[in-house]
């Protein structure tokens, strides 16, 4: 095991439906690490109402802590399904509104090594949780690039479909992490 210094944070990101916890969990299998499953997704499964803007404040916190206890653990990489730039995102387009520590969280590098953002070029699978399909993804999917700009955040896009794109990703962290060595 590394030294908890050395383990790199890789998080993907990207609009509904675009492959992130599939993908999060066979880039961790194959890395024989920890893949941190996606908290607000089982968090509004789970409500037997419609979410609200403290029950997003509460899932942020929640992606926060997880994030701290993870650091800890992993074997190289420690990969993210999701952060804070969806949670932000999410905030701004139903509420209007982010609070201020999800924005520090998110500009504070040292969080985060590099982000997979993946490209809205799978099919959209509807289920009682995802709110936007079709064209919205695509534009989410601009938001959310943008913001990784923003805050000068490493990333890469993801595109192609099934093993394509695990294969991709796989690619990308070795190409990233190389150079960087």
């Amino acid at each position: 095991m590394e030294k908890r210094n050395s383990i790199k944070k890789i998080i993907l990101t990207g609009p509904e439906s675009t492959g992130k916890s599939f993908l999060c969990k066979k880039l961790a299998k194959y890395y024989k690490t920890v893949c941190v499953e996606e908290y607000s997704r089982k968090y509004i499964e789970n409500l037997k109402r419609k979410y609200t803007f403290d029950d997003i404040i509460h899932i942020a916190r929640k992606q926060i802590k997880q994030q701290n206890e993870y650091n800890k653990k992993g074997n190289k990489f420690i990969f993210f399904d999701t952060n804070l730039i969806i949670t932000k995102i999410w905030l701004e387009q139903v509420y209007g509104k982010v609070p201020g520590f999800i924005s520090k969280f998110i500009g504070d590098r040292k969080n985060f090594d590099l982000f997979l953002l993946c490209y809205p070029d799978i099919k959209w699978i509807k289920d009682n949780v995802r709110e936007n399909g079709g064209e919205k993804r695509k534009y989410l999917f601009d938001i959310y690039e943008n913001e990784l700009k923003i805050n000068k955040l490493n990333y890469k896009i993801i595109k192609g479909t099934g093993e394509k794109r695990f294969l991709k990703a796989q690619k990308t962290i070795e190409l990233f992490f190389n150079k960087k060595n």
